[in-house]
């Protein structure tokens, strides 16, 4: 399947899915979104979710628009909690689900029409605990041919589950077993660039507390790597325009490219540096 190739998931496509008496799974599964300042994508990400009868966001005090773009969503039900870590933000949103299954989405997520699709034959008494789910990385809105995020877990039983901490960002440990999905999720996240520079500096303090505080051998290969401060700066430059092909991406490409090459010069600071 080519990805580029996939329709977007338009409203009467929702429309049929959700008035499809036989579909049993997408009533049994309430998306989760962690929020803050998330007006540029929230839309977005909420324009794919018409199927949902409901949908719990956990919003950490947003300041812009974000609050007024959820109201317009009648099956939005939003509870505000002051961020701690992220694991403590995930678990806190799973505790509010009253559904079988969960579909844990970032705010700049977009479910593709096939993924949809492909949700709605599942079955909720399937053998299977929880689900993975590949991504497409968009740039200004142009999807990349290749990109650094990995799959992840996306949908599974809340009674399976639960998030830890890990570095900057969270870990789902599902007590079971997982497929991964055939659709996808376009990661398109379009706050501003200053907004992710905040972002960066924040995850790579946290990154290498992680990569300080954890021995050489139980670190993966990517993180082992890291601890060399000066080579993951200029692999990660490769991978991107080279083995990704990014370079055929033109200008999003290269963007994309920088911006990875950006958060992991920042990791290297950080692990450089002898402030804490």
């Amino acid at each position: 399947m080519n990805p580029t190739s996939t329709p977007q998931f338009t409203s009467s496509a929702t429309s049929s899915v959700f008035e499809t008496d036989v579909i049993q799974m997408l009533n049994c599964v309430t998306p989760v979104i962690l929020t803050f300042n998330e007006a540029p994508n929230i839309e977005r990400t909420l324009s794919h979710l018409a199927w949902a009868k409901q949908i719990v966001v956990v919003d950490s005090y947003s300041t812009d628009e974000t609050l007024d773009i959820l109201k317009a969503y009648s099956q939005v039900q939003v509870f505000q909690r002051q961020f701690d870590t992220h694991a403590n933000q995930w678990n806190y949103g799973l505790q509010q689900v009253q559904t079988q299954w969960i579909l844990a989405l970032d705010a700049d997520y977009e479910l593709t029409n096939s993924l949809v699709q492909e949700l709605s034959t599942l079955s909720p008494q399937t053998s299977t605990d929880s689900y993975a789910v590949r991504f497409q990385y968009c740039v200004f809105g142009q999807p990349l041919r290749g990109a650094i995020l990995p799959p992840r877990t996306v949908l599974f039983r809340k009674d399976k589950a639960i998030y830890i901490d890990d570095g900057h960002t969270q870990l789902l440990q599902v007590n079971g077993n997982t497929e991964m999905l055939s659709g996808y999720i376009r990661h398109d996240d379009r706050k501003p660039l200053s907004r992710w520079l905040w972002a960066q500096d924040r995850y790579a303090i946290l990154e290498a507390q992680k990569l300080r505080a954890i021995p050489p051998d139980q670190l993966s290969w990517s993180d082992r790597i890291r601890r060399y401060k000066v080579i993951a700066p200029l692999l990660v430059l490769f991978y991107c325009l080279i083995l990704r092909r990014g370079i055929l991406d033109g200008q999003a490409g290269w963007y994309y490219a920088f911006q990875r090459m950006l958060a992991e010069t920042l990791l290297s600071i950080h692990l450089l540096s002898k402030v804490q």
